[in-house]
């Protein structure tokens, strides 16, 4: 059975306001904590049975309430803007009361996970919503009763809050008292009674109802340093040895040192550390907090049983970062850069041979010497923690690249770089290079290129340089796609030339005009291919396309034709169907009889049908070119 001294039971439960106490020893985290959510959270009505009154979004009306962050406007605002619950959390959520008419248990609820025989803080914060003008200065101030009591009714701890005035401003007042759990048993049940009745006012909000165990006063501090925040830099590499110390009250107490790296969210058991003292080591850069918990070593192994002490947070600054490099080249009459780790909040100074002084983050040795040799130093300086760095620049004899000319090639040919000037090559880029670390490497590329290299001496002096290699691309020629015209009729060529420096010709020059250029007009009275050449200026060789212009030549067919044998216009003969391959020819006898057909010219009509000679007389064409065009039709006439 755990024990507390009287002194402290003493002070505890006798000498206690019955509103807006707080633990005069030390706390333990909270094991209950209701806080009614946030946005992440369900929003709704409470659990059925813990509150008599009825559930709304809106505004409550007497009677009612709400779980909400922010209302405003209620009741043409005679209420304050309620925004934000008490703890200021983003989204956090509150209980919002309009009380009912008659005092009555607005909110009951059964705690449990206590340990029993403990002394608890219980806490909530509450607030009158409503204006002090409002009700012509009448209004109810809300008035609480906190009950803590048994599972069988039988009271632990009560107090009442008094009446909650109104401000000028809504103001958040925490409410709590101390009390023990009974022995063997973890769960009490919490009543929160309205004492005021309805009517205008007798309106508030709740929030973060918390209990927490309490216990005598536990302190932790480092030896001889009551501090609370220290700050320290991360190359001291120093040790903290803590040490912890309690009232009287405790029996056979067990203590456990813990540490939170999240601003104190969580704590974690330093594990094996259970003794009075605690030697902390030192670490890297980052936010520490520490602490002591204590407990009856009966409970001890709950969470839920133990307090604890105050928190020393140590804050381990970063040191400034090591440079990549601190051997510095240096070459005869080149720019030299020394180069220290940059950050927005570093700061700088530095020195060197000749009174050099900067506060830069890099440093530019322009047009170096061999004076200017020598150790420079730089202290970069964050939160207070510094870091020192030496530089070593040794000046050596530079180097000049000598570069070959830029050179003009055809595309698929190619040529030789050439550089000197030192004991190495680098050339980028790769493409088209038959050796990037070659002083004369091969090029080939597809495109206008700009090759880069740079040259470097045997003391790992560099320069650099750029040739140009341009690529004259070859003929590429199209005379434009085949066309069919009417006979007589004008048509235009569409050729297009591409390359570089490309002159070009059409040929043969007949029927055509306009021939110098790529869009000349012809008027041929036969078939016939146009060929359009395209010719380098610098040597890049020829391209020839060809485009035939066929022509659809008058169709002339005659009126009459003697099928006689005489061997004198013996067939009936359609000039210009040659230039038709898919037309149709039709004749019909009077009587609308079909006696001859053929496509194009592939027969001649001898005047017969059957085999039999057709009798002397007038006959009736139709001739279908199928090039879109209307039917030709006619008469032609047999004599003998």
């Amino acid at each position: 059975m755990k024990k507390y001294s009287i002194a402290f039971l003493f002070f505890c439960f006798f000498f206690q306001p019955s509103f807006a106490q707080l633990c005069t020893g030390s706390l333990g985290d909270p094991v209950v904590n209701i806080t009614f959510g946030n946005d992440n959270t369900p929003k709704g009505p409470l659990k059925p049975g813990v509150t008599n009154l009825v559930y709304t979004t809106n505004c409550p009306n007497d009677g009612q309430y709400n779980i909400t962050n922010l209302s405003f406007g209620c009741f043409n605002n005679t209420w304050f803007l309620l925004a934000g619950d008490h703890t200021g959390d983003v989204g956090g959520r509150f209980m919002v009361v309009n009380a009912s008419f008659e005092p009555s248990d607005f909110y009951v609820d059964t705690v449990t996970g206590l340990c029993g025989n403990t002394v608890y803080e219980f806490a909530a914060w509450a607030s009158n919503v409503l204006k002090p003008t409002s009700c012509n200065f009448q209004g109810i101030n809300p008035n609480l009763t906190f009950s803590i009591e048994t599972l069988t009714g039988t009271v632990i701890k009560k107090f009442s809050s008094g009446d909650i005035s109104s401000g000028t401003e809504k103001t958040w007042k925490q409410f709590g008292t101390f009390f023990s759990t009974p022995a063997g048993s973890g769960t009490v049940v919490l009543r929160i009674t309205n004492n005021a009745k309805g009517g205008c006012g007798n309106d508030l909000i709740l929030d973060d109802i918390t209990f927490r165990p309490c216990g005598p006063k536990v302190t932790a501090q480092i030896a001889n340093d009551p501090s609370m925040y220290i700050d320290v830099c991360e190359n001291d590499k120093k040790d903290f040895q803590f040490t912890a110390s309690y009232s009287a009250g405790f029996v056979d107490p067990v203590l456990q040192w813990q540490l939170s790296k999240d601003t104190g969210k969580t704590w974690v058991d330093i594990a094996g550390e259970q003794g009075i003292t605690y030697t902390r080591k030192a670490t890297g850069a980052g936010r520490y907090q520490y602490r002591v918990a204590i407990a009856e070593r009966t409970n001890f192994s709950s969470t839920r049983c133990r307090i604890a002490s105050n928190t020393t947070t140590i804050t381990i600054n970063p040191s400034p970062k090591a440079p990549a490099n601190t051997s510095v080249l240096g070459c005869l009459n080149s720019d030299t850069r020394l180069d220290a780790v940059q950050a927005s909040d570093y700061t700088y100074q530095w020195s060197g041979p000749i009174g050099f002084s900067s506060t830069l983050a890099y440093v530019l040795l322009p047009s170096i010497k061999y004076t200017d040799s020598g150790l420079y130093k730089v202290t970069v300086s964050i939160l207070g923690c510094t870091r020192t760095d030496s530089f070593y620049v040794k000046v050596f004899p530079g180097t000049k690249a000598i570069l070959g000319p830029d050179a003009n090639i055809c595309v698929g040919k190619g040529i030789t770089l050439t550089a000197s000037g030192g004991i190495k090559y680098d050339w980028t880029p790769a493409t088209g290079l038959s050796d990037t670390r070659s002083a004369n490497p091969f090029a080939s590329p597809l495109d206008t290129s700009v090759y880069k290299v740079v040259v470097t001496n045997q003391f790992g002096c560099k320069d650099s340089g750029n040739i140009n290699v341009n690529i004259w691309k070859k003929p590429v020629v199209n005379a434009g796609p085949d066309q069919r015209v009417f006979e007589g009729v004008p048509v235009m060529l569409n050729g297009t030339v591409g390359g570089t420096s490309i002159s070009y010709a059409w040929s043969p020059l007949i029927f055509i005009q306009n021939s110098s250029t790529l869009t000349p007009i012809v008027t041929p009275n036969e078939n016939i291919s146009y060929t359009l050449t395209g010719m380098s200026d610098l040597g890049c060789g020829t391209a020839t396309d060809e485009v035939t212009i066929f022509l659809y030549k008058t169709v002339r067919a005659p009126n009459v034709f003697s099928p006689n044998g005489d061997g004198i216009n013996d067939s009936w003969v359609i000039s210009g169907l040659d230039s038709y391959p898919e037309s149709i020819v039709k004749v019909y006898s009077r009587g609308g009889q079909l006696v001859f057909q053929s496509k194009a010219n592939e027969k001649n009509w001898d005047g017969n049908f059957n085999n039999r000679r057709l009798p002397v007389g007038t006959y009736y064409y139709l001739i279908d070119l199928n090039i879109g065009q209307p039917q030709m039709s006619g008469w032609v006439v047999i004599i003998r």
